[in-house]
Order: structure tokens, then C-alpha cells, then sequence
């Protein structure tokens, strides 16, 4: 499971050859969500404050996001994107 960034306690991962739709996953703590790219559909539980995190920084990044699923894909290592700041 690459870790592609990390902020605020929040690991971004992808896995190689994960299933569709394309999507990324978020840890914070003892919850876990999984965002779709392309709608930003949330499936799982996170505190609201740390949520809201993962989608301005999902919405900052989709081309990103993007790009890496299609390495993920191919099991190439996906780039670092840059954290929340």
C-alpha cells in the first residue's frame, strides 16, 4: 500500500491493482474511508473535522490522483503528492 501523503495525522494511501472505480484511501487513527476520484463518494467513517481535510486537499488534487491510479494500475510506484498545508 503506497503511502502517496500524510498530513494532520492522515495517511493517504493506493493500492497497486485495486479494484474499480478508481479511488484513494484515507487512515486517521482507528477509521478508515475510501474516496472515489472522479465524484468524491466517501465509503467508511472519520471524524467530521479530519473529513473535511481529506476532501479540500481530494478537490486541490484530482489530476494528481488521476495520474496515480493509472501507475497503481500498471504496478508502478505512484507519485508523492504534496500534503495539506
Amino acid at each position: 500500500m503506497p503511502v502517496i501523503s500524510r498530513f494532520l495525522g492522515i495517511i493517504i494511501a493506493m493500492f497497486w491493482d485495486d479494484h474499480s472505480p478508481p479511488h484513494f484511501h484515507a487512515k486517521y487513527g482507528e477509521y478508515e474511508i475510501t474516496v472515489t476520484i472522479e465524484d468524491g463518494l466517501v465509503q467508511g467513517k472519520f471524524p467530521k473535522r479530519a473529513l473535511k481535510h481529506v476532501i479540500e486537499w481530494y478537490e486541490m488534487h484530482k489530476e494528481e490522483l488521476r495520474v496515480n491510479w493509472e501507475l497503481c494500475e500498471k504496478k508502478e510506484m505512484p507519485k508523492s503528492i504534496k500534503p495539506l498545508e
